[in-house]
This record gives C-alpha cells, sequence and structure tokens, in this order.
C-alpha cells in the first residue's frame, strides 16, 4: 500500500466512526469538500461503495462496514503504541473544550492564569466533538455532562440551567408579546436528546407547541438561530451569559430550568503525573470555587449550585 492509500484509510475509519463528515474534517484538519474528495477517491481505487451520503450525515455500505471492521482496529493499536513516544512536556498543557464554555468561561479567565504561572504553554482547542484520548495528544478537556464517562477522571466544576432567549429582533416582531407564556411564540428544536421544552411547559405551566420552528443537531447552530431572531431557543445560561450581558439575547420570563449536566474537569490516567495539568486544575477548581461563591444571593444559579 502507498502512503497515499493509508492516509485515504485513516480519513475513511475517523469518517466511518463520527457519521459526519464536518466531524471527521475538523479532526483531520481537512475542509469537509478535500475530506469527500478523498473518499470518493478511496471508493474509486477500492472499486467499492463504501458510504450512504444523506442529509442528516453518512452510513456505511454493507462493503463500508466491512472495511472498517478490518482496519479499524489496526489503526487504534498504530495510535495507542504512538502515544507513548510524543513530545511529553510538563511545562505545556493541550487543553479540548467546546467553543461555548472555552470564549464564555475560560478564555475570560486565562490572564489570571498566565500571571500564577507563566511558565505554562496552554495549547486551546475548540471543537464541538469529544476529543478521543486514546487517539489524540491531548492532556485534559472540559466537558458538559453527568460526569460518566468510563475510563476518565471526571471533577465536577459548577452547573448548568436553562431559560428561553430570544433575539431583540424577534422580541419586537411578537409585540412585547407576554415573556411568561410562550405557547404563540417560535420555539427553536432542543438539541439535546431530551425535548427539554416538554420539561419547561411541564414545570412551568402554558401550551407546548406542536412544531417547532427549526431544529438543529448541536447547540451553537441552535444559539446561532436564536441571534438571528428565527426563534426562542433553550439557553444555557453559563455560555449564554456573555450574549445575554452584551444585550444580544434577552432572557424571556423569570423562570429557570435546572438540568442535571455540569460542566467538569475530565483527563485520561496518563495525565495524572502531568506537573503542568496539577497546575491548571489548581487553578481551575479555584476559579469555579470563586464563580460559585460570587453568584448573586437568592438568584436561580446560586440555587442550582447549593
Amino acid at each position: 500500500m502507498t502512503r497515499l492509500s493509508l492516509d485515504l484509510l485513516q480519513q475513511f475509519v475517523l469518517v466511518a466512526r463520527h457519521g459526519k463528515l464536518s466531524r471527521a474534517a475538523e479532526q483531520a484538519h481537512l475542509t469537509v469538500s478535500a475530506l469527500s474528495h478523498q473518499m470518493r477517491q478511496l471508493e474509486e481505487r477500492l472499486g467499492r461503495r463504501l458510504l450512504e451520503r444523506g442529509p442528516r450525515g453518512v452510513s456505511l455500505t454493507v462493503e463500508g462496514c466491512r472495511l472498517l471492521e478490518a482496519v479499524g482496529g489496526h489503526f487504534d493499536g498504530i495510535e495507542h503504541a504512538l502515544m507513548r513516544y510524543r513530545d511529553y512536556r510538563h511545562d505545556a498543557l493541550t487543553l479540548s473544550a467546546s467553543p461555548g464554555i472555552m470564549s464564555s468561561w475560560l478564555v475570560p479567565r486565562l490572564p489570571r492564569l498566565v500571571a500564577a504561572h507563566p511558565e505554562l504553554e496552554l495549547n486551546l482547542q475548540s471543537s464541538s466533538t469529544l476529543v478521543e484520548f486514546e487517539r489524540e495528544p491531548v492532556d485534559c478537556a472540559l466537558r458538559y455532562g453527568r460526569g460518566q464517562w468510563e475510563g476518565l477522571h471526571s471533577e465536577r466544576l459548577f452547573g448548568e440551567w436553562i431559560a428561553p432567549v430570544a433575539a431583540p429582533e424577534l422580541i419586537a416582531r411578537m409585540g412585547g408579546a407576554n415573556h411568561d407564556d410562550l405557547s404563540d411564540w417560535p420555539l427553536l428544536g432542543d438539541p439535546h436528546p431530551a425535548d427539554r421544552w416538554r420539561d419547561w411547559f411541564a414545570r412551568f405551566g402554558g401550551r407546548l407547541p406542536e412544531r417547532r420552528v427549526a431544529n438543529f443537531d448541536s447547540i451553537d447552530a441552535a444559539r446561532h438561530a436564536a441571534l438571528e431572531g428565527l426563534g426562542v431557543g433553550l439557553g444555557r445560561m453559563v455560555t449564554s451569559k456573555s450574549l445575554i450581558d452584551a444585550g444580544l439575547l434577552v432572557v424571556l420570563g423569570h423562570n429557570y430550568l435546572p438540568v442535571q449536566e455540569a460542566y467538569w474537569l475530565v483527563y485520561p490516567p496518563r495525565s495524572q503525573d502531568h506537573r503542568g495539568l496539577h497546575a491548571f486544575r489548581e487553578w481551575l477548581l479555584a476559579e469555579a470555587d470563586d464563580y460559585c461563591r460570587r453568584l448573586p444571593i437568592g438568584s436561580p444559579e446560586a440555587a442550582l449550585e447549593d
């Protein structure tokens, strides 16, 4: 096999596992069009159709499943074997986080980290895709969830709550309608696997509309749609705070729904002895504790942390 063929096979494994060209392209540091071209090139070279392309992503054909089963484990073994030979520096830390928590919460606090640890070189990776520690040279990550990630150390930072948010333009178009009754407002679908609009209306009352203006597969896309005035979204208050403070989004009403998910620092066992991670972890936990203590008494977020 030529090197080109091995590269094609590696990109195929990424596409097959992610099920979306966009996510695989992000991890492979390619454009979606370039990756799509490579997949067609691989299919032409093998003389087999490997992928079925649809509006919601890609799926494997029978031949694609056979190829993934044949080569996937080998690439895993190579990645795992090479991890121990990576350029390991205790004064450099690679962190992965979603764009929301990265820009709205972490980045504004980084000057204090730099002041406390000027020797630490922080490499930030902003991605909505969960990092695969077994195959990627990433030391730790900030994740949103319930803290149940097999094989990883997880430390809770703080919780989250949601509330309806809308752009000022939409509020103006609605004529300043009652913010506490959203029955007649255009709603954006909630990207969460469970439809939390049902939980919202069950908790605070009102008639749940039968349809959504649009549905999304990511919180970032839903947030952008709310910013454009397409409809009312269920916004996470931690990651939406900067947009709300800037007046780009407005919280409708005074009802906040706590959720079971929270923000966590996670890292694999191989990072336990990383001195840079020890310094970052100590700083991060102190920042999270300070954040919770500074929440206004009586605020919904303070009640959530209690």
